[in-house]
Parts: C-alpha cells; structure tokens; sequence
C-alpha cells in the first residue's frame, strides 16, 4: 500500500498531460489529473485544431477562383462566420470529450479543479481538497499575453479571442511575426480582412531559414497583406467601434481589432513552485533536465511550460516518455534536436533540420540545393504564387541536415522527410529514390543543382 493517495497527480490535463496520466495509468498507477479549464490544452481547444479549421475556411476563396481555370463556373459565393465558429465549436466539444473517455478508460481519475502545489508531495484543490502523490507532473502549457505596459492592452485581443469573435473586422491589426502572428494573418486576409502585419525585427518568422522566410514574406503580401517590419505599438486607444494604433513613429492606424501574437508565457502563476524552491526563469519556464525532472526529484515538468520546443507533438512525446521513465522502469530521452514543423500559413511552409546559417556555423563544409517554380495547379488557375524548395547538405558524408519547403501540402511533405533525415538519409539515397510525377514533391529528388555562392 503506497503512502500517498496517488503515485502520479498531473497538474493540466492538456497534450502533453493526457498522455503522461494515460500511460502511467495503463502502468498500473494509480493517477489523477487536474484540470482548471476543458480537457485536451491549447492545441485541441483553443490553438492548433480550432487554428486549422480556420485555415481550411479561409483558402476557399482562392479555390472558387482558381476552379474558373478548370473550366467550373458557379453562382455568387458568401462566407458566414458566425457557422464556421458554430461548426469549430462543435469539433472541439467532440474532440474535449474524447479526451475524457481515453483518460478515464486508461484509468485515471478526472478532477476538473484547479490544482497548486503545497510540498513536493502535497497538492491543494480550489474545493480545499487536499491530496497528496508520490510523484507531480507539471503540464499547464502556456498562454498568450499583451505586454501589461502597453497604454490600452485591455482593448487589445490574443489568438485565444480571435476563435470567438461575434464578428468579422474590416480591418485587422496582427502585431508579431511568429508562426501563430503570420497563420491568423492568412486566415483574416482570406476571409476578406485588410490585414496588417506589424513586427519589430526586420523579417517574419525568425529563427527559419532566410530564403523560406523571404520567401513566404513575398507570397503573403502578393495576397494583399500589408507587412510592416521595423514596427512598435506604443499606445491603443478606444475609436467608435474599433481602435485607433499609434506606432513608434507617430504614424496612426484605425482597425476594428488589435489582435498580439508576440510570444506564449508558460502558466506557473500562482502555482506554488516557490513552495518547493522551484522558480521560472526570466519567462517563467519550469527548468528541467533531459528527463523532464527538474531540481525536486519527484517534481517533473513536460511541454510548452518548459520552454523547450513548443509544439504539441513534441509534449506528447515528452509526456510519454516521462511515464515509460518513472512507471515503465525504462530509461528514454527525447530528442529535440531533430524536430519536422509546419507553419499554416498561406502558402504553407514545411521545416525539418538546420537552416543554411545553423549548417554553415555547425559544419566546414554545405552544399545547398534549391528551386522555385509554379506549381502545375497554377498554370491553368493563372494565380501567381511559386513553391519554394531547399536542401542543406553536409558536404563532408553528404547527409542531408535540412529541407525547407513552402507550397501547397509542405506540413505533409516535412513528416515524410522528417522520417528520412532521422534515419541519416543522404543526398545520393535522395538522388537514387524515383520520382512521383506529377507532383511537387518530386523536386526533392530531382534538385542537383548547387547554390552555395
């Protein structure tokens, strides 16, 4: 008989959590898992699920016209926000009590109360409820935040409202130029939004490679959206219906939303982290080490309230790994340095590997291989937009250390390839791998001229 009420209390019941308690469970722990909001995290609820259907709306238009191409014809179209918000809210109610069913089927228990830390053994519940557990998982993610000391930050929105506004804007002011800032660019500009974009670097989506980046920037604004780089809010103020931006440099902007996407803060406020000497760093993330352990020894910590890599599939794997380890007697760690991505934006974007700087500063010697060119569909739709591919190689055992592409089905691609670059693949077993035709993807096989000036 254990000592403690549970052997495992997972605080969060998002991707990464789920999984942990659902694993440990199937172990044979006996585990709890606490839930303050709705079970399945930001990526089921209110991020990347809910983000996709958005996207999906939103290309419709540019396929009614591309389909004139192809010899369709149709009456006037419309768009109906208020059904699209409807039928997304349906999904994630389905996709919510999914989540239930599979935790509760594995065994764990469900307490949707907020849960903080007491003692590294003890946890207290929002009823008064105290439980104690041999061992406490953190996994309560992060959020999205506007800077508190921005003038009128209240009258600003994150991507957290963005999925239930009442109405579209006519106009939309999206300041930051990550994944999520450039995704929700795409989705209000093809929902016939003036968007702009403003951002304070000199380029969209730092930390990808330079080309994919100048690349995408150029296709963006081909749609109509209005990126500013080099650009501060630095004050909003209420305007009839909508707000009133001033930027850095005096200029003025009108639009019906402010929408900041500058970044994700993880969710340890008021958790009692000091209670056992943990402390966040400057951001507040839980440290932790290759096993998602952090300096208490039966405190871990999982996905993105670690700050490592923040997407959903690497929480997941976190979470998983961290049950094999403490319930499972194995001994896994996870790789973050190999990680496919995908950025829904439009055109879409599929990243796995080293850019062109990281491979230079890594290794003597790259070579790199990329083209450009319109995809089949555009020659009889006549839009102008380009895929964009990229190879890294190391020019010394020719493995290819990454690939970068922007195009129609790129987050597909970059799984597929993600398999083959964790398998060592080189440039000559790319060569020597057939061609599918005609596809796009086929040029991964095909590219043999360098570009290494």
């Amino acid at each position: 008989m254990t000592q403690f009420d549970y052997d495992l209390f997972v605080i969060g019941a998002g991707s990464g959590g789920v999984r942990a308690g659902r694993i440990a469970a199937k172990y044979g722990a006996k585990v709890a898992v606490a839930e303050e909001y709705r079970v399945g995290g930001t990526c089921v609820i209110r991020g990347c699920v809910p983000k996709k259907l958005l996207v999906y709306a939103s290309r419709f238009a540019e396929e009614f016209e591309d389909a004139i191409g192809f010899g369709w014809t149709s009456e006037k179209v419309s768009f109906d926000w208020g059904a699209l918000i409807e039928n997304k809210d349906k999904e994630i109610d389905r996709l919510n009590k999914a989540y239930i069913r599979n935790l509760e089927a594995a065994g764990a228990e469900l307490i949707l109360e907020r849960a903080t830390i007491k003692d590294k053994h003890t946890i207290q519940l929002t009823s008064g409820r105290i439980v104690t557990a041999k061992y406490i998982l953190i996994a309560t993610g992060a959020a999205p935040f506007v800077p508190r000391h921005l003038p009128g930050h209240e009258l600003a929105i994150t991507s957290n409202e963005a999925f239930d506004l009442d109405f579209l804007p006519r106009r939309i002011v999206i300041v930051g130029g990550g994944y999520i800032a450039v995704e929700f660019a795409g989705i209000f500009a093809g929902l016939g939004v003036e968007t702009i974009l403003l951002l304070r670097g000199d380029q969209i989506l730092r930390g990808f490679d330079d080309d994919i980046r100048n690349h995408l920037a150029a296709e963006m604004k081909k749609k109509g959206i209005d990126i500013r780089v080099k650009s501060d809010v630095t004050k909003i103020e209420r305007s009839g219906d909508g707000v009133r931006i001033t930027l850095e440099n005096g200029d003025l902007i009108g639009a019906g939303q402010i929408m900041f996407a500058t970044g994700r803060m993880p969710n340890t406020h008021e958790m009692g982290l000091e209670n056992v000497g943990l402390h966040g760093n400057a951001h507040g993330a839980v440290a932790v080490n290759e096993f998602s352990q952090t300096i208490v020894e039966n405190v871990y910590a999982v996905g993105d309230v670690t700050n490592r890599v923040n997407l959903t599939p690497v929480a997941i794997r976190e979470g998983h790994a961290f049950a094999d380890n403490v319930f499972g007697g194995k001994k896994i760690i996870v790789n973050h340095d190999l990680v496919p991505t995908a950025v829904f934006s439009q055109p879409e974007l599929g990243v796995v590997g080293l850019t062109e700087a990281q491979a230079r500063a890594k290794h003597s010697k790259i070579d790199v291989y990329k083209t450009s060119f319109r995809a089949m569909k555009h020659t009889l739709s006549g839009r102008d937009e380009r895929t964009f591919m990229k190879l890294i190689v190391n020019t010394e055992n020719d493995v290819v250390l990454g690939c970068h592409i922007a195009g129609e089905g790129a987050g597909e691609m970059a799984q597929l390839l993600g398999v083959a670059l964790t398998c060592g693949a080189t440039k000559a077993q790319f060569d020597a791998t057939l061609a599918v035709h005609p596809t796009a993807s086929e040029e991964l096989v095909t590219m043999r001229e360098k570009w290494n000036g």
